[in-house]
Parts: C-alpha cells; sequence; structure tokens
C-alpha cells in the first residue's frame, strides 16, 4: 500500500509518533511494535498465540495501515503471518467490531492491538470472514482446535516444534533393504551361493557305500572261515 505520511496534518503525523513511540518503549504483554522512521502509517507488530488456545507458542506478525482519513477513519488490520481463524480473510484481513462500527478516534492503537489479541481468545464466529472455521468453531470445536494448530505449527513457529522450513530427513520413513543399493549384494549368479556340485556329491557318497560294503564283506568273510577253522578242530 502506498504511504499515507504525506495526506495526514502534521498534528496527526505526530500523535501517532508520540504514540507509536510509546508503544514501541512500553508494549502491551505479548506484543511487539517494530515501528518504521520512514512510513508511521504502517506498524508492523508481532503477536504471541495466548496460551490456553490453538495459536499458543506462535508467533504472528501484523500489520496495521493508517488511512489518509485516520483517526475520524479506524486504521486496517491485517495479518501477515497465515492463520485459521474465523475473523481472518483468507488474505489476512481482519474482522473486528472495533476496526469498523465500535471505532472511536480517542481509543488509540494500544486498545486496536489489544482487542485484536482478544480475537485470538475469543472468536467471534457471528462476523467470520473465513467462514469455514466459523462453520467447524460451532459445530466441531475439536476440528476447529486442530486445523487451527496445524497451521500455527506450519507457520507461526519458527524454532523448535514448528515445521516450516525443515527437511525431511533421508534416514525417516521406511529404509530399503541394505543390498538394495549395492551391487555386490544384489541377487545374481556372482552373488548366490553356489552348491556343491551333485555329481561330485553323489560319486562320493557311492564311493563311501561302495567302501562300507567291501569293508563289511571282508570282515564276514573272515568270520565265516574262522568258524570253519574251528569246526576242523
Amino acid at each position: 500500500m502506498n504511504s499515507n505520511v504525506e495526506n495526514l496534518p502534521p498534528q496527526v503525523l505526530r500523535l501517532v509518533y508520540k504514540e507509536v513511540s510509546a508503544l514501541a518503549a512500553d508494549p502491551p504483554e505479548g506484543i511487539k511494535i517494530y515501528p518504521s522512521e520512514e512510513d508511521i502509517t504502517e506498524l508492523l507488530t508481532s503477536i504471541e498465540g495466548p496460551e490456553g488456545t490453538p495459536f499458543a507458542g506462535g508467533i504472528f506478525r501484523m500489520r496495521l495501515v493508517l488511512g489518509k482519513d485516520f483517526p475520524a477513519v479506524p486504521p486496517k488490520g491485517y495479518f501477515l503471518t497465515k492463520i485459521f481463524h474465523p475473523n481472518v480473510g483468507h488474505k489476512g484481513e481482519i474482522c473486528v467490531n472495533v476496526l469498523k462500527r465500535d471505532w472511536k478516534a480517542e481509543l488509540g492503537l494500544r486498545h486496536v492491538l489489544l482487542t485484536i489479541k482478544c480475537l485470538l481468545i475469543h472468536p467471534n464466529p457471528e462476523s467470520a470472514l473465513n467462514e469455514e472455521a466459523g462453520r467447524l468453531l460451532l459445530e466441531d470445536y475439536a476440528e476447529y482446535e486442530s486445523r487451527a494448530r496445524l497451521l500455527t505449527e506450519i507457520h507461526a513457529m519458527g524454532g523448535p516444534g514448528g515445521t516450516s522450513g525443515t527437511h525431511q530427513d533421508p534416514n525417516d520413513g521406511p529404509q530399503p533393504k541394505k543390498h538394495a543399493g549395492d551391487p555386490t549384494k544384489r541377487a545374481g549368479p556372482s552373488a548366490v551361493a553356489t552348491p556343491a556340485p551333485l555329481g561330485n556329491g553323489a560319486s562320493t557318497a557311492n564311493s563311501s557305500n561302495t567302501n562300507s560294503s567291501s569293508n563289511n564283506s571282508v570282515a564276514g568273510k573272515k568270520k565265516a572261515d574262522k568258524k570253519r577253522a574251528l569246526r576242523r578242530l
């Protein structure tokens, strides 16, 4: 979006600069401010996902844009981090009453940021921009929570527990058998143990049987001869 610095009156710019400086020095709990010296009409912030919600553990980047009619007209809010929430559209636009009909010029930017953080704790399905998230919130909270937590882990967690940007470990998942990629281990004529030729084994066995039979015949003959000699006596 184009900067509105040149479109805002000097007194409004001074008030905005003063409030943004105060926010940066003493931000609301769980919120960080990243002011830009070049464009005070675009305020970058980050909000920690509140505990006890599907967004816990995530850091959600957000942008507030002050239009040329600010503060008579509320700022526009956008989530830069993808989030599954009834009141956040697919392009990150935020639907909350304080940015619409409930806006008052004296509320200030701190009130806006706190209201958006509270929206993460108490979504409003009646003014849903994400109709699917709003429907699940009302009809199947477990599924809503699961979807919201999944997107939080993927897009809002840059450290441990986040899956965004990580690479799959080549050792993960089913592994091939150790011989699958080794040509020396593949099944083939050179790798299969070659059994001893049947002919040699049979010859050896037959030879052993023949020798055994011959030995038995000799022993039997000697025994018979011994009996004959005893009869002669």
